[in-house]
């Protein structure tokens, strides 16, 4: 356990970097609605260039510092990492979608590449997929916001101090 001035200063970074990473999914969702709606070709295109270092310098170490935080918040407290499920859905949703977002750069590369193709026009740039991928990235970290304000009942096995699934003899 981390004393409570420590545990003060990990939880600021912990919500600043959710915060932050929630910010820049909202940016990236804004800039991929740009890209599909903008009428200039000249936009599009600049839609298409942002979201790559966008997505290698916040997408990713806010999501990173996020999991960092979040571990260190429940390795560091009552909480615990594996006492709450709300903690391991946390934990689950922040895995899979930096997961995802590591993978999505290859996505995020391919547009920019297409994007500084001069012989490119509009219609082989736009994309939905930025739409659709910053929309869930949202949709998942509002719902961990929910989990982290709400913290619904319910601890783990080994909360107890048992090493077996709930609901199976030891």
């Amino acid at each position: 356990m981390i004393g409570p001035a420590a545990r003060r200063f990990a939880l600021v970074l912990h919500v600043g970097a959710s915060v932050g990473w929630l910010g820049a999914v909202a940016v990236s969702l804004a800039v991929g609605v740009l890209g599909l709606a903008a009428s200039d070709v000249q936009v599009v295109r600049g839609a298409y260039l942002l979201l790559e270092p966008l997505g290698w310098w916040t997408l990713i170490p806010f999501s990173v510092a996020s999991l960092a935080t979040g571990l260190v918040q429940s390795l560091g407290t009552h909480w615990g990492l594996l006492r709450h499920y709300w903690v391991l859905i946390k934990l689950g949703m922040n895995v899979f979608a930096t997961g995802i977002l590591l993978l999505y750069t290859q996505t995020l590369a391919v547009l920019a590449d297409t994007a500084r193709d001069p012989a490119a026009g509009a219609a082989q740039l736009r994309n939905p997929s930025p739409v659709v991928h910053a929309a869930g990235a949202i949709v998942l970290l509002l719902v961990a916001l929910v989990l982290s304000i709400y913290k619904p009942r319910g601890t783990t096995a080994w909360a107890t101090g048992a090493r077996t699934p709930a609901g199976t003899a030891a």
